[in-house]
């Protein structure tokens, strides 16, 4: 996120600064049409290049590809080389070796052709299609200093593609909450460029989730302890870049500038503007304030693309995309401090299962060693609201075995928690469907095909992730009655895969 100056897949691909020789060189791979500026999302004709540099790295570029080009000029490609051997995330010793013999005679090949230019002295047509490229691009200043200049770039198609697919659980939401707040929806886009939609993803800098705030950052908007940290939750930390962004185009005036704030803070960008206004291709140009490397300088070009290869996925990617399930749960938001076992008690469900839907629980959390704090986000599977509340009788025993002993005295205030609790659900939830989290588990397709076994049978054999509470409310009973019907101690929760339990007299 904001002030984190590096995004995973660069991490892991731009870790060498290599060099290739260009035996023929070859310019970008086109695709289709160069992306093109709507409303919200201008594209200066200075960036134009990059934007088409990225869309290719996105939606062309395999992983077995390697581009090298210009660092400053990125429409100066000098050639693209498949890497030998097997394909991997990192470079193999053999492609480390293939690419730096490669490097090496790049740097003298560029060097040699800019003596050679000062000396007025005649050029070799290979030489004289890399002088061309150069002045092309930036004019004669460009071949000055262009061995320095030669950069890597892997492909990134297929991380991408997977990206897709799993933006497909969380896409509608990041679009429902970003339109609450007024905001494009299109900003959704976000995850391509920093984490290709990895909920585990963290960068060297600290940055962690989908969204990629660091601690600091993400402190500022969300709850970040050693017990929860609500970076790794998408839907939450999509609500705190919404915010984020909200603020950075209220003080910075253009959407080109508040996106690559996310890359380089907002400060960073107000002293850009102070320098060059809101004339964002100016400032790409020539704007060398401290840490505006090359992944800032590129951030708003990257964006754009990933926009342009999401939203056209038939064209980048015939072969197609199989889109994860969009999450689905209900949402309640913590006025107090409790143990997850004390959450999980009250729902009838697991630790286990929430801490499956719920991201950001720490192992201090999930183990017992700490609470989930106060006001936040915790995650139930859909529908479990309504189910409980449907369940006569049964919110006196439930808070009775949620609670320790020693807190009996609080079990008045603790009804009155549950209760505000779920009504405030309501508040912080998006209007649409929020009972919004994670695609619902394949597990609970077995509960789903229990549901359909006739009402009239005696036994239940219990199913992976099953609770009493689940097994109860497919046959119309209550708790209390199937523990009856099966000599299970009162407050007992406890079953087993595999276990026959009696569901009729």
């Amino acid at each position: 996120m904001a002030n984190a100056r590096h995004h995973l897949w660069a991490i892991a691909f731009f870790s060498l600064p290599l060099f290739l020789w260009g035996c023929a060189s070859t310019g970008p791979q086109r695709s289709g049409d160069s992306v093109r500026s709507t409303g919200n999302f201008p594209i200066p004709s200075e960036i134009r290049d990059n934007v088409d540099f990225w869309r290719n790295v996105f939606g062309v570029w395999s992983r077995r590809q390697v581009v090298f080009h210009d660092e400053q000029y990125l429409g100066v490609i000098y050639e693209t080389a498949d890497l030998p051997g097997p394909v991997k995330g990192g470079y193999t010793a053999e492609q480390r070796d293939f690419v730096r013999t490669k490097e090496s005679s790049l740097k003298l090949r560029l060097a040699h052709m800019e003596r050679k230019v000062a000396r007025g002295e005649s050029l070799s047509r290979d030489e004289s299609a890399l002088r061309d490229k150069l002045v092309a691009a930036g004019g004669r200043g460009a071949i000055v200093g262009a061995d320095r200049r030669v950069r890597t770039q892997r492909g990134v198609r297929e991380r991408f593609r997977r990206g897709l697919e799993i933006s497909g659980r969380y896409d509608e939401a990041f679009r429902e909450i970003f339109q609450a707040r007024g905001l494009p929806a299109d900003l959704a886009y976000l995850p391509h460029v920093e984490s290709s939609f990895q909920v585990n993803a963290r960068s060297s800098v600290g940055a962690a989730g989908v969204w990629q705030f660091t601690a600091g950052t993400g402190r500022r908007y969300m709850t970040v302890t050693r017990a929860v940290d609500e970076r790794l939750d998408p839907i939450v930390s999509a609500d705190a870049a919404a915010r984020y962004l909200q603020s950075a185009y209220a003080r910075l005036g253009s959407w080109p500038l508040a996106i690559t704030s996310y890359n380089h803070g907002i400060g960073g960008m107000e002293k850009a503007r102070e320098l060059h206004g809101t004339d964002f291709g100016r400032i790409v140009r020539t704007y060398d304030g401290r840490a505006f490397g090359f992944a800032s300088r590129n951030f708003y070009a990257e964006f754009l693309a990933a926009r342009e290869v999401a939203s056209h996925p038939k064209k980048y990617f015939p072969e197609g995309i199989h889109y994860e399930t969009p999450f689905s749960a209900d949402r309640l938001v913590l006025k107090y401090s409790m143990p997850a076992a004390h959450i999980a008690r009250y729902y009838g469900l697991s630790v286990y299962t929430l801490s499956d839907m719920n991201l950001a629980w720490e192992p201090p959390v999930t183990r017992g060693r700490a609470n989930v704090p106060a006001g936040t986000t915790v995650w139930l599977p859909s529908g479990t609201m309504e189910r409980v509340a449907g369940e006569p009788g049964a919110v006196s025993e439930r808070i009775a075995r949620a609670e320790p002993r020693s807190e009996a005295r609080r079990s008045s205030g603790q009804v009155r928690l549950a209760k505000t609790a779920e009504r405030r659900s309501a508040d912080h939830a998006p209007r649409s469907s929020f009972r919004v989290a994670r695609a619902e588990p394949r597990k609970d397709a077995k509960v789903r095909r229990a549901a359909s076994a006739p009402k009239l049978a005696r036994l239940h054999v219990v199913q992976p992730h099953e609770t009493l509470f689940h097994v109860a409310s497919l046959y119309d009973l209550s708790v209390q009655e199937l523990r009856r019907l099966n000599r299970i101690r009162p407050g007992d929760n406890r079953i087993h895969p595999g276990q026959r339990l009696r569901v009729r007299i």
